[in-house]
């Protein structure tokens, strides 16, 4: 009998014990509940002038918990919490024509109506303002919702004491979002660098070696510079751990600062990519210089304009629309360019870039003619907008991100036209040896109408995505129509996977000079480097193969 009432005890307090963590959060910082008559009375203590004991109210409100404690600690914020000069009763007031009309803080009831010079503000300063909202982040600290923990574990940082610092401790032992958690660990961290006992400064050291939040690492420094200063000489272990944790932190933020330098150079590229693949069909099957090719882009910007005006409410799918309809509307233009003008001047390159050169600017005025000379702003839909937030130093922007996808997806599908359709083996046969290619019964006028019309059409394709960063105006053009031949002689004119390569090459190192030599110079250093390898290489990085290539 002794025995199970022994294990009875026994489960009953490991139950309460079960209960404990229930406990401790459900109320914030280990508050202690009062009843409405006692919060009533605290409240009260805030209707006074005086903010040193203003301060004094608000600190001892700060111990308890209440339900309607947020929504006091609100209510001063937004300057909405007032009192009764003549009682001193505390309610919440909304202004109205004759003055303010007062509700009870508990009930809701209302308290009736007051005129200005009844009623006093409950005013507030800025040491009483970050109390409240250390206040309100520590109530935030129990939600549900591990965005608000998060959100109010950065309001805590702004005001940290011992009570905030003794909630966090115990909400970590029971966190379970790794987010919540890393910031929890660099708030208690930061205030644990700064004690006088050296275990708990070397555990907070070993606890954010691998942070990289910039305040982790400020207050690291500030460690070696008190060291340096002779202010406070450090121990020499601390010492040891503190640069330690600098160099392995300085080591990560090289590692991340690298990635994200590649990921804006590939998406450079992808821009570079979708500018110039349109070119190297043109320019190597026909020997074109086309310089209207930065207008056919402007062209399926504006296209994607004109489709967001048709359809309005569907932002959201409107890319999916102006992608072939700016293939269709620069394909066809492309295509009245060739009939028109172009089939006349083949075999003559520098008259084919004049033509070209004064239709650019026949587009450009047609353009202004209709849309005015004012850029235009193109929508982009939410799920394009935002960024991936990998960690405190790393982001990936999403616009840039499905920009690179849509590059890799139209050169795949190029490919695939060149490589498996009668047109692109019609396209390469003429591009090897246009002679050849007719005697052999191709019809080297429809091909070159065709040829012409995809390029054009991919150019406005690229446009629909520069619409995604940039504004869209008359001069979109011209700020591409130069990388794109670089990136065209660079990588081989004619040859698909040279324009990949030398597309991608030439945005990574673009992104990489700018640091230390800046957007314009980067650009002429890479002009310089892409003026000496064609020397060398006049034929580019892959060369195109066939008889007429040697010419």
């Amino acid at each position: 009998m002794n025995n199970n009432s022994n294990a009875s005890r026994i489960n009953k307090i490991l139950l309460l014990l079960a209960f404990i963590p229930f406990l401790l959060f459900s109320t914030p910082l280990f508050a202690e509940s009062v009843s409405d008559s006692e919060f009533k009375v605290l409240l009260d203590g805030l209707a006074q002038k005086n903010f040193r004991k203003k301060q004094a109210a608000i600190e001892k409100i700060q111990k308890i918990s209440h339900p309607k404690l947020k929504q006091v600690f609100q209510a001063m914020l937004d300057n909405k919490l007032f009192y009764v000069k003549k009682t001193k009763q505390v309610g919440f007031a909304t202004k109205t024509d004759e003055g303010y009309s007062m509700a009870d803080v508990l009930s809701g009831e209302s308290m009736g109506q007051f005129g200005k010079r009844k009623v006093k503000k409950i005013s507030v300063n800025n040491k009483i303002r970050n109390l409240i909202n250390a206040s309100i982040a520590s109530l935030d600290l129990s939600d549900p919702d591990a965005n608000v923990r998060l959100a109010a574990v950065g309001n805590m940082m702004k005001e940290m004491s011992d009570l905030t610092v003794s909630a966090m401790k115990k909400q970590l032992e029971s966190e379970a979002d790794k987010d919540v958690i890393n910031a929890i660990t660099v708030a208690i961290a930061l205030v644990d660098l700064s004690s006088d006992d050296k275990q708990t400064k070397l555990s907070a050291i070993k606890n954010v070696s691998n942070s990289l939040n910039p305040a982790i690492k400020g207050a690291l420094n500030r460690l070696l510079e008190k060291d340096s200063n002779n202010k406070y000489k450090e121990d020499a272990d601390v010492r040891a751990a503190t640069k330690k944790a600098l160099d392995s932190i300085s080591t990560r933020l090289k590692v991340y600062g690298f990635a994200e330098t590649l990921f804006f150079g590939l998406s450079l590229g992808s821009v570079l990519l979708l500018s110039a693949i349109g070119l190297a069909i043109t320019f190597g099957v026909m020997g074109v210089i086309n310089m209207a090719h930065g207008e056919l882009m402007m062209l399926g910007a504006y296209t994607t304009y004109v489709i967001q005006l048709i359809m309005p409410n569907s932002i959201e799918y409107s890319l999916f629309v102006a992608v072939p309809a700016a293939f269709l509307v620069a394909g066809c233009v492309g295509i009245l360019i060739e009939r028109g003008c172009l089939k006349f001047l083949y075999g003559r390159p520098l008259e084919t870039l004049l033509a070209t050169f004064g239709i650019s600017l026949i587009l450009q005025q047609t353009v202004r003619s209709i849309f005015s000379p004012l850029n235009r702003a193109v929508e982009s839909p939410e799920w394009m907008s935002g960024a991936w937030q990998i960690n405190e130093v790393l982001s990936l922007t999403y616009n840039r991100f499905y920009i690179i996808i849509f590059s890799l997806i139209i050169f795949s599908i190029l490919i695939l036209i060149l490589k498996k359709t009668s047109l692109g083996l019609n396209i390469r046969a003429v591009s090897q040896n246009r002679s050849m290619a007719k005697a052999m019964g191709v019809r080297s006028e429809w091909v070159d109408a065709l040829t012409f019309g995809l390029g054009s059409g991919i150019a406005g394709v690229a446009g629909v995505a520069l619409s995604q960063l940039t504004n869209v105006g008359p001069n979109l053009g011209q700020s591409y129509i130069i990388d794109s031949f670089m990136v065209v002689v660079f990588g081989g004119v004619g040859n698909l996977w040279g324009t990949f390569v030398g597309a991608m090459s030439l945005g990574v190192v673009n992104k990489f000079l700018e640091p230390w030599s800046g957007a314009v110079l980067a650009k002429i250093i890479v002009l310089i480097f892409i003026i000496l390898f064609i020397q060398k290489r006049p034929r580019g990085l892959f060369p195109q193969k066939g008889r007429a290539a040697e010419h």
